[in-house]
């Protein structure tokens, strides 16, 4: 599964000169987290989080002369004194496994997503890799049940269950083995069912054994 398919087209953008209350407006009016900084060709330049406004302004337990000055200071600064160059970014054909990489490396809420020009075609975020993922697994859909099995070793395992449920009408819809160095394999299945207590019968009469 491609990013392109889960991103936000055409995210809200901001100029670099762009002053900090009015980009603080934007955040809130629009509830977004990210605001990607453009040039005037849309080339991303840049990008400011809700975490960079918040951290611009006067802390709470700051005196009420230094909020003033503080405020006034807020006023007058720019989102390119804020904002953060070194961006990490994809393209439209990057996978849902090249975003959570990114994720998982920069430690962040969103990636800007960019054509060969660096032009911003779309934003990807945490929420979006999550609901993609949700997808992607079944997670959402009506009547899903995941049953976890043990992997006794056989070659043929993963065949025998999908014949095995395919025999008995049971909609198979997603199956994974995970691999442990340490630890035995465990499989995975997805299956649609109004009644998994009977698919869980069913596994276990024929030999295989359930995860607790």
């Amino acid at each position: 599964m491609y990013i392109s398919e889960h991103m936000t087209p055409d995210p809200i953008t901001v100029s670099s000169d762009m002053l900090l209350p009015e980009a603080r407006r934007m955040l809130n009016t629009y509830n977004i987290r990210h605001l990607p900084v453009v040039d005037r060709e849309k080339k991303l330049v840049g990008i400011v989080s809700d975490r960079d406004l918040r951290s611009a302004y006067p802390s709470s337990v700051s005196s009420k002369h230094d909020k003033i000055v503080a405020f006034e200071q807020v006023e007058k600064t720019t989102v390119a004194d804020i904002m953060t160059t070194t961006c990490a970014a994809l393209s439209p054909d990057a996978s849902l496994d090249d975003a959570l990489l990114v994720f998982d490396r920069e430690k962040i809420g969103g990636i800007p997503v960019l054509s060969e020009e660096g032009v911003v075609l779309g934003f990807f975020s945490i929420l979006d890799l999550t609901a993609a993922y949700r997808k992607l697994f079944g997670m959402a859909e009506k009547g899903s049940v995941l049953i976890g099995v043990e992997d006794d070793g056989r070659d043929s395992i993963l065949s025998e269950i999908v014949i095995l449920l395919e025999q008995n009408g049971i909609a198979l819809t997603r199956l994974i083995r995970l691999a442990d160095k340490n630890e035995a394999a465990k499989i995975y299945m997805r299956i649609n069912s109004q009644r998994p207590t009977e698919v869980y019968k069913l596994l276990k009469t024929h030999g295989f054994s359930l995860l607790q």
